[in-house]
């Protein structure tokens, strides 16, 4: 599994390439047999990913296909109430979120085709940028265990470097995507505030939350945002601007764009690969036309 992106997979389920069941026990097998050392996951729904994916495999049988999502294994952070499954939040107590209503966000992907593993390990109710959990265990970083895999979405990152699953949904107050997402080395993005809804999400601040994916590429999380985006009612902060089509967006060309680079403080007492790689990154942009 660690060879697909939920594009890739998802037009390989399409071409009965892989089967939805194939690529959802190859993802349960994987997390059984090495997440004991990384803890990704709080809630493992073994029973209810394969029955959802043996329903959609019925589904592409019979000549229907939900989308690019179709069949294609995700995993959720354990804020996201999803039901049947509890909502720790990251505390000891199983139950500690449980309000009426099923995460907008995640439903949406679920009605995409999505199959949906799990629950993912997270700081202690989102507050914390380095992934400890004493209660399921510290995050440990797929690349490097003993090193830190960043938070709060600590569980999300990890899942997506270590081929848990193909793609995640985090939530972002002051880092909790972005953090974990450098750290592990994948792409995590922070929406626009409103663009994505949060009901059914578990709140750390409500006028600060966004909820967003993890992806092993950019056109992943473009795809991943085009269908969690969009208007909910439920959520009165949520945006009625229409959703762009974010994948067509990534063809565009950026020269002209402005991208500034603080020079104070920002490269002080860092890593010399990380300076290089920032500034290669800078480099590349500026070959593009970035201003």
């Amino acid at each position: 599994m660690t060879d697909w992106t939920v594009e890739t997979l998802g037009r390989a389920i399409a071409a009965r390439k892989i089967s939805p069941v194939e690529a959802t026990r190859a993802c349960l097998d994987r997390i059984e047999r090495l997440d004991g050392g990384i803890h990704a996951f709080i809630t493992v729904d073994a029973e209810g990913a394969l029955a959802t994916a043996r329903a959609l495999e019925t589904e592409l049988s019979a000549g229907r296909s939900r989308g690019p999502l179709h069949g294609v294994p995700l995993a959720y952070k354990d804020l996201c109430h999803v039901p049947g499954l509890p909502t720790s939040c990251g505390t000891k107590t199983r139950e500690y979120f449980a309000p009426s209503i099923e995460c907008t966000a995640t439903a949406r992907l679920r009605d995409a085709g999505a199959v949906t593993l799990g629950k993912l390990n997270m700081t202690e109710l989102a507050m914390g940028p380095f992934g400890d959990n004493a209660h399921h265990g510290d995050v440990q970083n797929p690349w490097r265990p003993g090193h830190c895999a960043g938070g709060s979405s600590s569980g999300s990152a990890a899942a997506v470097a270590a081929g848990f699953a193909l793609a995640t949904l985090g939530s972002d107050t002051g880092g909790s995507i972005r953090l974990p997402a450098a750290c592990c080395g994948v792409v995590g993005l922070k929406p626009t505030y409103g663009r994505v809804s949060r009901a059914g999400v578990m709140p750390l601040s409500w006028s600060m939350d966004h909820l967003g994916p993890l992806t092993r590429t950019v056109a992943d999380t473009a795809l991943l945002l085009e269908i969690v985006a969009g208007h909910d009612p439920r959520d009165p902060t949520s945006s009625r601007r229409g959703v762009p089509y974010y994948q067509r967006m990534l063809e565009s060309p950026v020269a002209g764009l402005r991208i500034g680079i603080p020079e104070n403080y920002y490269f002080d007492g860092i890593d010399v690969e990380m300076d290089a790689a920032v500034r290669a990154a800078a480099d590349v942009l500026a070959g593009l036309g970035v201003l």
